[in-house]
C-alpha cells in the first residue's frame, strides 16, 4: 500500500500533536508534513523557499485561523492555480462560524470539519476522514 502524503496546515502545537497522533494510530501509511502558517503552506505546495524539495501532498488539512495568511487566503491561492486545484482540501478548524463555512465552500473547499476539542472525538474524526478519503473516494493520481 502506497503512503498517503498529508499536508497539515496548523499553527497550534497541541493540535499538531493530537492530529498526528490520531493519524499515527491508523492502519494506513501516512507521511504528514507540517506548515505552521499560510505562507508556508503556499510555499510548500509550490515548492518555494525552504520547501524546494517538498513532495506534492495528496490531501491538505487546512486551519482557517493562521498567521501570515489565513486559511481562506491559502484556499483561494491553491484553488485558483491549475496545478494545485486538484489537491483535495479539508478545512480543519475550530471555527463553526456560518460565514467561515460558507466562504470555504465558495472558495471550493472539498470538505469542512470543525475540530473537536476532545482527543477521543478527534480520533473519531480522523477515522471518518480515513474512511471517506482513503477507502471510499479516490484521491487524484500523480
Amino acid at each position: 500500500m502506497k503512503s498517503v502524503h498529508i499536508l497539515l496546515v496548523e499553527d497550534n502545537e497541541g493540535d499538531i500533536f493530537l492530529t498526528t497522533e490520531a493519524f499515527g494510530e491508523s492502519k494506513f501509511k501516512y507521511k504528514i508534513s507540517i506548515a505552521r502558517n499560510g505562507k508556508e503552506a503556499i510555499d510548500f505546495v509550490f515548492q518555494k523557499g525552504n520547501f524546494k524539495k517538498a513532495l506534492t501532498p495528496d490531501l491538505i488539512l487546512l486551519d482557517i485561523n493562521l498567521p501570515v495568511k489565513n486559511g481562506l487566503e491559502v484556499l483561494h491561492v491553491l484553488k485558483n492555480d491549475a496545478s494545485a486545484k486538484k489537491i483535495p482540501i479539508i478545512m480543519f478548524t475550530t471555527s463553526s462560524s456560518k460565514n467561515d463555512i460558507n466562504l470555504s465552500y465558495q472558495g471550493h473547499a472539498n470538505c469542512y470539519i470543525t475540530k473537536p476539542v476532545d482527543a477521543d472525538d478527534l480520533e473519531k474524526v480522523v477515522n471518518s476522514i480515513e474512511d471517506f478519503w482513503m477507502k471510499t473516494a479516490r484521491l487524484p493520481l500523480k
